[in-house]
């Protein structure tokens, strides 16, 4: 396996992670991956790209700020699954980003192909089954438990970026198990009735 290969892996593998990450919240994954990148931890050549602004300081000042407004504003019962109308389409645009930029410097046909593909279809994934989460929260609790659940998801959402970023591969085998088994849950019930009609 040669270099190429090896970074092409690594970076796909850094990028679904955070894309994942981005399923439960948007702006976060893309703030700390530029606090990487400023700190100079990501081995990603940005200068000259599309995504040069991502090590800037208005970037992180903007990022920053939209992260704290998401992660207070998911605190809001209710005003939270008016939120998550916008943030369905904006998870799987950060998805494809995050994937694009942590290839960046691949043959950019492969690059947009992945991320795409592999990046926006992790994200908006993980934010459809919060958003059917939150509804089940909404609808049972009468949106009292929704900060909870709100929680939980920033929680998972920073673990995911932490572990992408440090841990790239043990981040890519997570998020495959995980979404295995949304597929199986999702599968279950059809697989079921086609056996009862049997």
């Amino acid at each position: 396996m040669d270099i190429d290969t090896v970074r092409f892996i690594m970076g796909a593998s850094t990028g679904i992670g955070l894309a994942a990450a981005s399923g439960f919240r948007v702006f976060l994954p893309p703030f700390l991956l530029s606090v990487w990148f400023k700190l100079g931890l990501m081995d990603v050549d940005l200068e000259g790209s599309d995504f040069e602004f991502l090590s800037s300081d208005m970037s992180l000042i903007v990022m920053g700020s939209a992260s704290l407004m998401e992660i207070l504003a998911y605190k809001v019962p209710f005003l939270d699954n008016a939120l998550d109308a916008v943030a369905t389409p904006l998870a799987g645009l950060a998805g494809v980003t995050v994937v694009a930029i942590t290839l960046q410097g691949t043959d950019p046909a492969i690059q947009w192909a992945f991320a795409i593909i592999a990046g926006g279809s992790t994200s908006i994934g993980i934010q459809s089954a919060t958003v059917a989460g939150r509804g089940l929260s909404s609808v049972a609790s009468l949106g009292v438990a929704n900060p909870i659940f709100s929680l939980v998801e920033d929680i998972f959402s920073l673990l995911i970026v932490l572990i992408a970023l440090l841990a790239p591969f043990l981040a890519l085998i997570g998020i495959l198990f995980a979404l295995g088994i949304l597929v199986r849950r999702r599968l279950g019930p059809v697989r079921t009735e086609t056996g009862h009609g049997h």
